[in-house]
């Protein structure tokens, strides 16, 4: 096994962590997967049947792009990590990393009509960057691959309607810091519509502005490493288990 490949186990391990320490957690569901470093036909994904709590970066699965698990494991691999991932990953070069939630707030949000408002600090930072796919069930159909890949188009950022949320990145960071403010802007969505009073709007210059903003400030560079790193010093003092 190489450095490179050593590394991003461990990244990816620490991210699942991460999200079980956030609460991002749906018993043995969902999942997140990242490509091998400079090797787009390959990515690793959770084992089926083990909680994120368990994930380490030895049990991670490597997948080719096809679905196929391509090294000795002895855990098998959700069909609907395999369907939505291996499509996005195999469309998007530069979605290096995938993940997918199914958290209270975020599917209520995907329940609702409207989507997401963009009337919060964190929704306002999502203008224009987020995508929708309409609900056609438990996602274990290959000929949904178009359709899903399609509605994300160049956006990393989708609310997959119904069912919950997904965010892409062209690092394990970047997709973390793209689902926190998709997953922020969706919890405040929720709590402001339960105080049944009216909702101050943000104006669509602010909007736009905020838009422009947002990309000067990652003058095109991946964001997220300093957030993703603070994250991954809690899981090391609470249980650093998931390096093995």
């Amino acid at each position: 096994m190489s450095e490179g490949e050593k590394e991003i186990r461990i990244q990816l391990a620490a991210c699942y962590r991460i999200f079980d320490y956030l609460g991002w957690t749906e018993l043995i569901f969902n999942h997140i997967t990242v490509k091998l470093p400079g090797d787009d036909n390959h990515f690793l994904i959770n084992p089926y049947g083990l909680h994120y709590s368990e994930i380490c970066a030895s049990n991670l699965v490597k997948m080719d792009i096809e679905g196929n698990i391509v090294e000795e494991t002895p855990h098998s691999v959700n069909p609907a990590g395999i369907v939505i991932h291996t499509a996005i990953h195999a469309a998007r070069k530069d979605a290096i990393c995938v993940a997918h939630t199914h958290t209270n707030t975020g599917m209520a949000v995907a329940c609702q009509e409207e989507g997401l408002r963009h009337d919060n600090f964190y929704s306002a930072l999502t203008q224009g960057r987020v995508a929708y796919h309409d609900f056609e069930g438990i996602v274990v159909l290959d000929d949904e691959k178009p359709r899903l890949v399609a509605n994300l188009g160049q956006k990393n950022l989708m609310i997959l309607r119904n069912h919950g949320l997904l965010s892409c990145g062209r690092s394990i960071s970047e997709a973390f810091i793209n689902l926190f403010g998709l997953q922020r802007a969706c919890d405040i969505q929720v709590a402001t519509d339960t105080c049944g009073r009216t909702i101050v709007p943000v104006k669509d210059e602010v909007l736009k502005k905020t838009e422009q903003l947002l990309t000067l400030q990652s003058m095109g560079n991946p964001a997220g490493q300093l957030e993703f790193d603070a994250m991954q010093r809690i899981i090391d003092k609470k249980d650093s288990s998931y390096r093995n």
